[in-house]
């Protein structure tokens, strides 16, 4: 637990990570858009992409962005970070949208700063 003179308070959260290629699609949009559209949807807390420069999955193709004529389907990674019970059931929402990606989920503590009364930033005060 933070101490509470500290200028921040931490707690737990559950990360997930889904790492798949940028040409994944589901009915014809990338299937890390719908992935987002959904954590949206679903008022998770937020959710990031992150494209890859180069990798290799379970086809041990290497995928890069040095060589342009190579250049495709490339590595993304979409990271969601929220309660474990809101990630877990987000998890099986989009289970048909994971079946070929990889899925990762990590325990993480959440740091929020506090401003100098000891509120949180972005708290009115009471």
């Amino acid at each position: 637990m933070t101490p509470t003179h500290a200028p921040f308070e931490t707690t737990e959260a559950l990360r997930l990570t889904v790492l798949l290629g940028e040409d994944d699609r589901h009915h014809h949009k990338p299937a890390y858009a719908e992935i987002v559209h959904r954590a949206h949807a679903a008022r998770l807390a937020g959710a990031s992409v992150f494209r890859g420069t180069e990798g290799f999955g379970a086809s041990a193709l290497v995928h890069t962005t040095r060589l342009l004529s190579l250049a495709e389907n490339l590595p993304v990674a979409v990271v969601i970070v929220d309660e474990a019970a809101r990630i877990e059931a987000f998890v099986a929402d989009i289970a048909e949208l994971t079946r070929d990606a990889l899925v990762l989920l990590d325990p993480v503590r959440v740091v929020r700063h506090r401003d100098r009364t000891g509120q949180e930033e972005g708290d009115a005060p009471q």
